[in-house]
């Protein structure tokens, strides 16, 4: 499992999501107004927008919430405009980070995130000095436990997945962005119960980190995450379970 999804279950554990969950609402009505604005405000006509509303879903954000954004993005209410801009920088100990962000100000955006990755042993960079380390996929995560991982090999390759990766007490499924939806409904026909499903950023390798290094990074993730322009945060780092859960955020 990659730094970042240990990461997240992580803040899980810790209860650091629910205390946040204003925030993380206020970052889900972003992305589904963008999505609906960017393409069809039908969520069987875009996946994007479908992905968007399952995560919220996922949160339980009431449904009156997931509808006003969508007719914001469809310009049918009132809304600000918002940007996506992706930012690079270098976390503690060399770890590269990328910042998918919302905004309806850059220079707001761009002053805030200098400052956090600074205040937090990081700087930011240029566009395009560590993206090259990630690739996007799809991923659908199962609980490792009850589920026949020959029956989900054969049923997630057919529907058009690139592998599936035992992460200890999950099974993750993988597949290009493109073939997310088609794969992720054929586990859900086939009777699979799914834990998690998102397109994300997966990096090619990966940075070890422990002692003050793996504090500080930790940090930067949790500050930059907090800021209302940010809606996602990867990075290359390897912080082992224990380690993190022994950090006080």
């Amino acid at each position: 499992m990659s730094g970042h999804s240990k990461w997240h279950s992580i803040r899980h554990k810790k209860g650091i999501v629910d205390v946040k969950r204003g925030k993380i609402f206020t970052k889900f009505i972003r992305e589904i107004t963008v999505a609906a604005r960017m393409g069809d405000p039908d969520p069987a006509m875009n996946p994007r927008l479908r992905t968007a509303i399952s995560a919220a879903k996922a949160v339980n954000m009431p449904k009156d919430n997931i509808d006003r954004a969508i007719k914001k993005g469809a310009g049918e209410l009132d809304g600000s405009t918002f940007d996506e801009v992706m930012y690079e920088g270098y976390g503690p100990g060399g770890v590269a980070v990328l910042v998918e962000s919302l905004t309806d100000n850059r220079n707001r955006t761009v002053a805030d995130l200098r400052y956090i990755f600074s205040r937090n042993s990081g700087n930011l960079g240029e566009a395009g000095c560590v993206s090259w380390i990630f690739e996007k996929f799809g991923v659908i995560s199962l609980d490792k436990n009850g589920t026949d991982e020959e029956r989900l090999m054969e049923v997630a390759l057919e529907a058009g997945a690139q592998d599936v990766k035992d992460e200890g007490a999950s099974l993750d499924v993988l597949a290009e962005p493109s073939s997310f939806w088609a794969v992720r409904e054929a586990l859900e026909g086939a009777g699979f119960g799914i834990t998690e499903a998102e397109v994300t950023m997966i990096p090619k390798t990966t940075v070890s980190l422990d002692g003050r290094d793996a504090e500080k990074m930790l940090r930067l993730m949790d500050s930059l995450e907090d800021n209302d322009d940010v809606q996602k945060v990867y990075a290359n780092f390897d912080i082992s379970e224990e380690i993190m859960e022994g950090i006080d955020l």
